[in-house]
C-alpha cells in the first residue's frame, strides 16, 4: 500500500478582515498571523496546501477604498494555493473582478459563472495541483446570490440550483477520468446546509471526498458526513482556519484516515508575518488619514449580534432612513451590517466597515396582503436554520407577532393599528432588496403597482445614516420588542 501525507488548510468569507484584535490578553487574527499560520505549517510539514472558499473582499474600510486591490495584493502574500468565487466578489463589478483576476498570484476557479450570449465560463472551472506526488482536483460552484447582485446586467449569469451544479461537477469530473486523480475536492459558496444537500446528490463514483465551503459563515466541530463526503467550513474572518491532516492511500486514490481541527489565529499559536505587515501598514496609514474622523457618539455601543433577529443597530439605521425619508415604514436588510457592535465614538471608519454597501433607497408601493405575504416569507422555516433567507430590521412603528408554532401572524400593526389588507402602503427599501424582492421576500411583482417605475427617493443610503450622526449627538438605541417570535425552536 502507498501511502502519502496531506495537509489541506482552508478559509472562508475571510470579508477583508485584516487587522488583529486584542482581546482580553491576546491578540487574535488578522491576515499578518494567518499568513504566519500558513507559512508555519508549510515550513513543518512536507505537503501543504492552502484553499480559500470565496468573499475575500468587503468588509475593511482598505478593502473598499481600494476596491479589493489591497486585499489581492496582501492575499499574493499569503498564497493561497487555489481559490473560488464568491458573491462578494463581484460587489465591485464583473469587469473589474476580471481585472483583479489577472492581479492575483493564486488561480481561481468557478465552474457556473459564465457569460450568456456566447455561453463562455469567465474563470477556468478546476485546476489539478500536484503536491509531492499527490494529483487534487479542486471544482469551483458559486452562491445563487451572485446572480441576484448583477440581476439587471443581461451579459452574465450563473447555475442557480443544487440539481445543476451536482450536473456540471459530474461533467468535469467524467472528462478526468483518463487522469490518476488522488483527491477531488469542491470549493463551494453555497452555505453549509445546501453544501449537504449538494453531497447527498452526488454520485459516489464521481470520486467527491471533500466539500470546503463558505457564504453562511457556519462554525462546526467537526466535518458533517453525507454520502460519504466531508463537509467543512470555517467560520469568517481571519481569527480561525480549518486544517485537516489527511493519510491518502494512492493505489485506491481516496482518503485512508483524517483529524480536522479549526485552529484558532492568535498571538500564541500563529506568528506575524512581518512582510505582509509592512504592506499593510501602509495602506492602513492612507486609510487612518482620510477616515479617522469622530462622527458622533453613542451613549453606549450598539450591537447587531444576529442578523436574524431584531437588534439595536438595526432598529436605529432602520429609523433613520425612516425619519429622513418619510414613507408609511422602512424594512432594512439586516445583511446589510456588517458587525457585531458599533461605538461608543463612531468614526467615518467604523460606519464605512460596518454599513459598506452604499446604494439606493426606493419607495415601492405594497398592498397590506402583499407585505403579510412577505412577512410570512421572511418567517420560514429557513430562518429558524439561518440558511439562505433574507431578514429584515424595521422601523418603529410597524410591528410583528409571529406564531412559529402555527406558522401564522399573531398581529402586524402599523402605527399601532392593523396593516390592512387592502390598503396600499409606501415602503423604503434598499436598491439590492427591491430588484430582488421576489428573491428575497417571495413577492410577485405583479402585485406591487408601479413596479418598475418606483420612485428613487435617495441614491445613497450611507449619506443618510453619515448625515444623521454627524447631526445628532448622544445616540442610542434598543431592542423594543418590534419583531416577537413566538414558540421559536431552540438553536442547537
Amino acid at each position: 500500500m502507498s501511502i502519502k501525507k496531506l495537509t489541506l488548510l482552508h478559509s472562508n468569507d475571510l470579508h477583508g478582515d485584516m487587522e488583529e484584535e486584542k482581546i482580553d490578553d491576546s491578540y487574535v487574527g488578522g491576515l499578518s498571523r494567518l499568513s504566519g499560520y500558513v507559512h508555519k505549517v508549510r515550513r513543518e510539514e512536507e505537503n501543504v496546501v492552502y484553499a480559500l472558499a470565496g468573499d475575500m473582499f468587503r468588509g475593511s474600510i482598505i478593502d473598499s477604498e481600494f476596491k479589493g486591490l489591497s486585499t489581492v495584493e496582501l492575499m499574493n502574500l499569503v498564497g493561497p494555493d487555489v481559490t473560488c468565487l464568491g458573491n462578494h466578489e463581484v460587489d465591485y463589478g464583473v469587469a473589474h473582478l476580471l481585472f483583479l483576476e489577472k492581479c492575483a498570484t493564486f488561480p481561481i476557479v468557478n465552474a457556473n459563472f459564465y457569460m450568456r450570449s456566447p455561453r463562455r465560463r469567465l474563470f477556468n472551472p478546476e485546476i489539478i495541483l500536484n503536491v509531492g506526488g499527490i494529483k487534487i482536483l479542486f471544482i469551483g460552484i458559486l452562491t445563487e446570490a451572485a446572480l441576484l447582485e448583477i440581476k439587471k446586467d443581461t451579459l452574465f449569469g450563473t447555475l442557480v440550483n443544487i440539481e445543476e451544479a451536482r450536473d456540471e461537477v459530474g461533467r468535469i469530473i467524467n472528462s478526468y477520468k483518463t487522469v490518476d486523480i488522488d483527491l477531488t475536492v469542491l470549493l463551494t459558496h453555497i452555505g453549509f446546509e445546501e453544501d449537504k444537500k449538494l453531497a447527498a446528490m452526488l454520485d459516489p463514483d464521481w470520486g467527491v471526498d471533500i466539500i470546503i465551503g463558505g457564504h453562511t459563515h457556519t462554525y462546526i466541530t467537526e466535518p458533517a458526513v453525507v454520502n460519504d463526503i466531508l463537509v467543512v467550513q470555517a467560520g469568517t474572518g481571519s481569527d480561525q482556519i480549518g486544517r485537516f491532516d489527511l493519510t491518502i492511500d494512492m493505489d485506491k486514490n481516496c482518503i485512508k484516515d483524517y483529524t480536522w481541527q479549526c485552529v484558532p489565529i492568535n498571538d500564541t499559536t500563529a506568528p506575524k508575518d512581518d512582510v505582509l505587515e509592512e504592506v499593510l501598514g501602509g495602506y492602513k496609514d492612507i486609510t487612518d488619514r482620510k477616515y479617522n474622523t469622530i462622527l458622533t457618539r453613542f451613549r453606549k455601543p450598539l450591537t447587531h449580534p444576529d442578523r436574524w433577529a431584531e437588534s439595536e443597530l438595526g432598529n436605529l439605521f432602520a429609523d433613520i432612513l425612516w425619519k429622513q425619508l418619510g414613507t408609511d415604514f422602512v424594512l432594512l436588510g439586516s445583511g446589510s451590517i456588517r458587525k457585531e457592535v458599533l461605538g461608543e465614538a463612531v468614526t467615518l471608519q467604523d460606519l464605512l466597515e460596518i454599513f459598506p454597501f452604499d446604494g439606493k433607497v426606493h419607495a415601492a408601493r405594497i398592498p397590506g396582503r402583499v407585505l403579510k405575504n412577505a412577512i410570512l416569507y421572511m418567517c420560514r422555516d429557513e430562518l429558524f436554520d439561518k440558511n439562505h433567507t433574507e431578514f429584515y430590521q424595521f422601523s418603529s412603528n410597524l410591528r410583528l407577532i409571529y406564531d412559529y408554532a402555527t406558522k401564522n401572524i399573531v398581529s402586524l400593526a402599523l402605527n399601532g393599528g392593523p396593516v390592512d389588507d387592502n390598503r396600499i402602503y409606501t415602503v423604503a427599501m434598499q436598491d439590492f432588496h427591491y430588484k430582488n424582492i421576489t428573491k428575497c421576500l417571495g413577492v410577485d411583482t405583479d402585485s406591487l403597482e408601479n413596479f418598475e417605475r418606483a420612485r428613487i427617493i435617495s441614491t445613497s443610503d450611507f449619506d443618510i445614516i453619515r448625515e444623521y450622526f454627524e447631526t445628532h449627538a448622544s445616540i442610542d438605541s434598543r431592542v423594543d420588542g418590534r419583531i416577537t417570535i413566538l414558540n421559536a425552536p431552540k438553536a442547537d
